[in-house]
């Protein structure tokens, strides 16, 4: 029973979205499980992963918080808007030119916010009122429009089909059974590695049980996007960013870095780690995930607007902390973030399609959020009584 309990604290999340989206399939007959929903589900949220990414950098160093990125993405967009449409540069040039741009406002965040030890919130606060009002001037209250084609597709197209078969999309679902067969692979090599080296590892079935589950959501997830259109770009940009970051986070010194100045800062500093530098690099890496995100929104957009990446700091911060990292920092995972994130989408999404007024959507995603926190606040009490 009391093995029962522990997997069930540990997977919460993951059966609160397996939940959630059970209750939006019902209530909207089926309409949310719909292959263009599903393809939808990624396209309209993929920002949020990108982010949110970040966002689990910059707060795993003490529960720091970004709240310049939504205003941000608004800047770097009017940017690339302007790069693209009104001086006519090559996509890749202006492009380029959006990185620079993002690197820049990283490294003066990351400066004041490290250097000269300015909070984050009041630094980011400073930036989420500049930026936006910025970008807005530079639009003169207009859009841009007549992004070219080359930049939409490269963000917001699909993975062509090379086999060509008319009404599914053959490519995507054998991706769809390639990830199955490397992640069952990693997760047996995994155990077999712990238990030759004599640590502790999961049990085979454990192990089995939990491949199983993995393997039959993305092969339905695949299946579905292979009747609609396909695997969208931004899809595989999401994929990219989540796999690189979860590589530094749990096998990379510099991801470890992360997780102890969010323990113990001082501990860490007279350990003789540059925390100064590790700040900075948080907001730098935050900015770069910005571009990222600026692409997308401008390519899903199509037009560059003052309305661009409203309230995409609130939503990458909801991810985060419905998806397990703690709010002091020191805690979290790329895959609860990303399980957050969905979870977020979901709820959207199922709101969206059941009709409910976006205030009344507000208030639900409000009350979601500050159960994650409890949530986190009661189980940590839990085990310290442990």
């Amino acid at each position: 029973m009391k093995n029962l309990v522990q997997v069930l604290r540990k997977h919460t999340m993951q059966i609160v979205l397996v939940l959630a989206l059970l209750f939006f399939t019902l209530m909207t007959q089926g309409k949310m499980l719909s292959p263009a929903n599903m393809s939808a589900l990624i396209a309209q949220n993929a920002y949020v992963f990108i982010l949110a990414t970040g966002m689990l950098m910059c707060m795993l160093t003490g529960g720091n918080i970004d709240l310049s990125v939504g205003s941000a993405v608004c800047l770097l967009d009017v940017l690339g808007g302007i790069m693209m449409v009104r001086v006519g540069l090559p996509v890749p040039v202006a492009m380029l030119l959006m990185l620079v741009c993002g690197l820049i406002i990283g490294s003066v965040l990351g400066y004041v916010i490290a250097y000269l030890n300015i909070p984050p919130w009041i630094a980011t606060l400073a930036g989420y009122l500049a930026f936006r009002g910025w970008g807005t001037a530079l639009l003169g209250n207009a859009t841009i429009g007549g992004i070219p084609d080359g930049f939409l597709n490269l963000f917001n197209g699909t993975v062509p089909d090379i086999f060509g078969v008319e009404g599914f999309n053959v490519t995507c679902f054998a991706a769809g059974i390639i990830v199955c067969l490397v992640y069952t692979f990693i997760e047996i090599r995994t155990r077999a590695t712990k238990l030759k080296k004599g640590y502790e590892a999961d049990t085979l079935t454990s192990v089995v049980v939990r491949c199983v589950i993995i393997c039959v959501v993305v092969l339905f997830y695949t299946y579905k996007l292979a009747l609609s259109q396909g695997i969208p770009m931004n899809l595989v940009w999401v994929m990219l960013v989540v796999l690189v970051y979860n590589f530094i986070t749990s096998k990379t010194t510099i991801g470890r870095y992360f997780y102890t100045i969010g323990g113990n800062v001082e501990a860490t500093r007279l350990s003789g780690i540059d925390t100064k530098r590790i700040y900075f690099l948080a907001y730098l890496n935050m900015q770069f995930l910005t571009v990222i995100a600026a692409w997308m929104t401008l390519a899903r957009q199509t037009s560059a607007a003052g309305s661009n990446g409203t309230n995409f700091e609130m939503d990458a911060i909801s991810a985060c902390v419905v998806g397990g990292v703690s709010a002091y920092g020191g805690s979290g995972t790329v895959f609860g973030m990303v399980v957050g994130a969905t979870l977020i989408g979901v709820i959207n999404m199922g709101m969206n399609l059941m009709g409910i007024d976006a205030n009344w959507q507000k208030v639900v995603k409000g009350l979601v959020l500050l159960a994650a926190v409890v949530f986190e606040i009661l189980n940590n009490k839990d085990k310290t009584k442990a």
